[in-house]
């Protein structure tokens, strides 16, 4: 299993580094300038090339990439261009929120947007009835609304396959032969079925929750959650480079990791997969 583990380990840096070159391409070949942002509207044009210059915007596309690879393997992600603050301080402050809020979307976890029922219920629940906070991050009051509206999607999906994979264990021939030997419903069912029925589940699950975390984005903009979606959609208003490359590459790595946890559990649910 140790072998396994290090082997995908070793899988994802491909393809990590096939995202990191991706994310970098689209955001250096989309229009706008980060440094006129930074400069202002009304500075001069020899302001806003000594500002591109002190970013090194003004250097060909390859040497930026490989001196932010660089910075990137030594756990350096650069400064935000609007907080002057460094990426990794802010994706610290941020991530822990992101997680907290997937995790009980997952938990949750029917087909409407996230955004119109992120504004449905805090319609009726903050404006009408106050009960919860609109905005901002602090008890559990203030992950209700958030929460459900991000996890309601899922909560269908992973009932539905649920359901579905039971009833077809249940109805195979070592659940009749345990049924025969006189074991209660209760055991046949939490000590044979459910570690079978687990693998569907256990696949759906892990894609959910990576969708999840995209879904985040939406969520926390509505709910101004600060998070790493909302730090995100932050940083693409102000062109700052160096967050957007950052929030993606960890959001990256965290689906990568997220799928070797499911290959994982999958061995723990089912005795007979072993990856040797």
């Amino acid at each position: 299993m140790v072998r396994f583990i290090l082997r995908r380990l070793l899988y994802m840096t491909p393809i990590l580094f096939g995202v990191s070159v991706v994310i970098f391409l689209i955001l250096h070949l989309v229009p706008g300038d980060p440094a006129r942002l930074v400069a202002g509207l009304d500075a001069t044009q020899e302001d806003v090339k000594i500002i591109r210059s002190s970013l090194g915007l003004d250097r060909p596309l390859p040497v930026q990439y490989i001196s932010w690879l660089g910075n990137v393997l030594r756990g350096d992600l650069g400064r935000s261009t609007r907080t002057r603050r460094p990426v990794t301080q802010e994706l610290r402050l941020t991530f822990p929120a992101t997680v907290e809020l997937t995790l009980c979307a997952t938990l949750l976890g029917v087909c409407t947007p996230s955004f119109w029922l992120g504004l449905m219920l805090m319609l009726v629940f903050a404006v009408k009835f106050d009960l919860f906070p609109t905005t901002g991050r602090g008890g559990l009051e203030n992950l209700v609304l958030p929460a459900v509206t991000l996890g309601a999607g899922a909560a269908a999906i992973i009932a539905r396959v649920t359901r579905s994979s039971m009833l077809e264990v249940l109805g195979m021939d070592y659940i009749r032969t345990a049924h025969a030997k006189g074991l209660s419903e209760r055991a046949v069912v939490l000590r044979h079925a459910v570690k079978n029925a687990l693998i569907p589940v256990i696949t759906v699950i892990g894609l959910e929750f990576g969708y999840l975390l995209a879904g985040a984005v939406v969520t926390e903009t509505v709910f101004a959650y600060p998070g790493v979606g909302w730090l995100l959609v932050e940083a693409i208003g102000f062109r700052d480079y160096p967050v957007i490359q950052g929030a993606l590459l960890l959001l990256a790595m965290q689906f990568a990791l997220v799928n070797l946890v499911v290959d994982v559990l999958y061995a723990f649910a089912d005795p007979r997969i072993s990856y040797g």
